[in-house]
């Protein structure tokens, strides 16, 4: 395979559901010049959203959250895996999680339009180690 792994932090918060909840936080987060590798936004609960933010700085935007006063869950852990993009490459990743018993509990990807693709996937705490040599990191 031509993909790499790594293993990530990533934090999240949770905002009213609401327009402009995201783009206030994405706002403080680039007028501070935090980078985001991955960001994603999804319903949890009637009127509640989360927010989940991969940095390529995890310091840089624990600071930014907490000058915005934003309260910030994390870290937690899960995986990147980056690579070109190609028929099959996802499932192979699920296949090996699969096959070693171990549940994905999330997951996201894109291509980018220029032939490569970028994955994150989320397993639950307790599986992270077992998943991690699983994926040969």
């Amino acid at each position: 395979m031509a993909e790499s792994v790594h293993r990530i932090e990533y934090f999240y918060a949770k905002v009213s559901d609401k327009p402009g909840e995201g783009i206030r936080l994405l706002e403080h987060l680039s007028e501070r010049g935090v980078n985001l590798i991955a960001f994603t936004a999804f319903p949890v609960e009637e009127g509640q959203s989360q927010l989940d933010f991969v940095p390529e700085n995890p310091e840089q935007l624990q600071k930014a959250a907490a000058d915005a006063g934003i309260d910030l869950v994390g870290p937690k852990k899960a995986f990147l895996i980056q690579g070109r993009d190609r028929i099959g490459g996802l499932h192979e990743h699920h296949l090996k999680l699969s096959n070693a018993g171990i549940n994905i509990h999330a997951a996201n990807g894109v291509v980018d339009g220029g032939g490569r693709f970028g994955f994150v996937i989320w397993v639950r705490p307790e599986d992270f180690e077992a998943a991690a040599k699983v994926l040969e990191l």
